[in-house]
């Protein structure tokens, strides 16, 4: 390829924009200990560890690759809370790296953090902490986060004490109050009644309409007399939370994209059908 002088310009330039504090600190050091010489070869040696220091921060301090190793790491933890781990845990976790459709290569990664936090002497201060760090103000996040570990404590269908210990020191290590995580373990139990007497429904098994509805309003948060206005409130801010696009903007992993597509879905689903009810009372 020739030479350009142009492309070269815009390089430096760009260098320059991004490196200009360590370049005026390390010129300054350079200019006192040695002269021109010493200002042109300290802000060079500046410029050349101010870029390792930056890729080696980005690397270490990135929100989707925390976000991605604290959930796996995590639900092993839950899922070997009780002693023992279940089949119906496993197969939660194959789920999950199913319906993201893992690499092959991504896949074990996954499977190797599951293992991880099986083990014993496995403390889950170790990945939350850095990942509580990095999403303090990302609301949303965190709620999806706790979300993805209380429907992996929910796949055998309750949530044992020991679960909930689990699930309360991840709370505290995201800095959620004790009302946040209640409001949401109870919304993510209608959600997961729901999930199953809706999947029974269309296996045409007999589900109490009003059983559902019931549940609709658990998935959304509110209460059965809520007003229509407070119930599109609930909705919209629900659904707002959980836009994918939004949550990778955030740091939620691409790979995990799908999982909030199908939350979208069944937040919608839940508030169509109590539209329909409200509408047809």
């Amino acid at each position: 390829m020739a030479f350009s002088s142009e492309n070269a310009g815009f390089s430096l330039g760009r260098v320059i924009r991004n490196n200009r504090t360590a370049l005026i600190i390390g010129g300054l050091i350079g200019l006192m200990s040695g002269g021109l010489f010493g200002l042109v070869f300290g802000a060079g040696i500046a410029v050349a560890l101010s870029s390792l220091l930056k890729n080696a921060l980005g690397n270490a301090l990135n929100p989707q690759d925390a976000f991605f190793r604290a959930t796996f790491t995590v639900m092993g933890k839950l899922a070997k809370a009780d002693g023992r781990v279940s089949e119906e845990e496993i197969q939660y976790a194959r789920e999950v790296m199913n319906r993201m459709g893992l690499s092959d290569e991504r896949r074990r990664e996954a499977m190797e953090l599951f293992s991880q936090g099986k083990a014993s002497d496995f403390d889950i201060a170790e990945v939350m902490r850095p990942l509580s760090a990095l999403i303090r103000f990302r609301i949303p996040l965190k709620l999806m986060f706790v979300e993805i570990q209380l429907q992996a404590a929910m796949a055998d269908g309750q949530v044992s004490e020991a679960e909930t210990i689990i699930i309360r020191e991840v709370c505290q290590l995201l800095q959620m109050s004790q009302a946040e995580m209640a409001a949401l373990m109870a919304r993510m139990q209608s959600q997961f009644s729901y999930q199953q007497h809706s999947y029974q429904s269309h296996q045409g098994g007999y589900v109490s309409e009003q059983e559902l509805l019931k549940e609709s309003y658990g998935v959304l948060g509110v209460a059965e007399s809520v007003s229509d206005a407070e119930l599109k409130k609930a909705y919209r801010r629900l659904i707002s939370q959980h836009h994918p696009d939004k949550l990778v903007a955030k740091g939620l992993p691409e790979d995990m994209m799908q999982l909030a597509k199908e939350k979208t879905q069944e937040i919608q689903a839940a508030y169509d059908r109590i539209r329909e009810a409200r509408k047809n009372s």
